[in-house]
């Protein structure tokens, strides 16, 4: 009989923004895969248990874990931050299933997860309300230079843009090359800066890019857990030190809900 095999999102961090669907995933599951950090953020679910976990940078190992244990007809639940498929394990199962052609022996199927851009955004007001991107600064796996290049890009197309694994200990390189990017021109853009997002000792400042280039890459308020927020071009505070990036409603319509005069004229 085929196993089965979910990769289950548990959200920004903890069990705040955790959905129905991956409670339930969790509870029907005899095993739960994990990193060490994601088990221990879930206590009450997976204390009845069986777990495997394994540190960072043992994705593969783990992963790997994970489908020899479902091939084996047993219902595995693999849990993965954020969204799952936002810089997370999405990826890395789904090409394993297909390298291994395993697509025919383990039932696969990954739920949805609320990433740390969308929990920020709730936490601050209204900053995503136009065209935004995210770009992880983690150069792990992905080229450096590149990376430098996207910001760049999302600089000049006036994105709004979360920043995600912005720096650790050894890699700093990458976050140094952003903070030169902000200082090309984009100083008094808004920025937010979330740590521990959904955990109890979750930290949410408001600043500005300003401010961020003058902190440096020794900045002890960004590290992996840290989620940056960067403004557009339009975006502002509100009355009550909210973020608010304008969608233009007010723009095209008056507070009863007509269209202004000139919208008029264009269409």
């Amino acid at each position: 009989m085929s196993g089965k095999l979910t990769l289950v999102s548990t959200g920004a961090g903890g069990d705040r923004y955790l959905t129905n669907e991956a409670i339930n995933a969790i509870k029907e599951a005899d095993l739960i895969v994990a990193y060490t950090k994601y088990a221990k953020d879930l206590p009450e679910l997976v204390k009845d248990k069986e777990v495997f976990t394994t540190p960072m940078t043992k994705e593969i190992e783990r992963v790997q874990h994970a489908i020899d244990e479902a091939k084996k007809g047993r219902t595995v639940a693999l849990l993965s931050n954020g969204d799952a498929n936002v810089y997370a394990m999405g990826s890395l199962v789904v090409e394993l299933l297909d390298t291994l052609d395993l697509w025919d022996e383990i039932e696969y199927s990954a739920l949805p997860g609320i990433s740390s851009v969308l929990a920020l955004g709730a936490e601050v007001g209204a900053p995503l309300s136009q065209d935004f991107c995210l770009i992880s600064l983690s150069d792990r796996l992905t080229d450096a230079g590149l990376i430098q290049k996207r910001i760049a890009l999302a600089l000049e197309g006036d994105f709004i843009i979360s920043i995600y694994n912005p720096k650790s200990r050894s890699r700093l390189e990458p976050y140094a090359g952003m903070l030169e990017q902000l200082s090309k021109g984009f100083e008094k853009r808004i920025v937010v800066i979330a740590k521990d997002l959904g955990r109890e000792d979750q930290i949410v400042k408001i600043t500005t890019a300003k401010e961020l280039i003058d902190a440096g890459v020794e900045s002890e308020e960004v590290n992996m857990s840290t989620t940056i927020l960067i403004g557009n071009s339009t975006t502002k505070l509100t009355r009550d030190g909210r973020v608010l990036t304008p969608r233009g409603y007010l723009n095209k319509y008056d507070l009863s809900g007509a269209q202004k005069g000139e919208w008029k004229k264009i269409n």
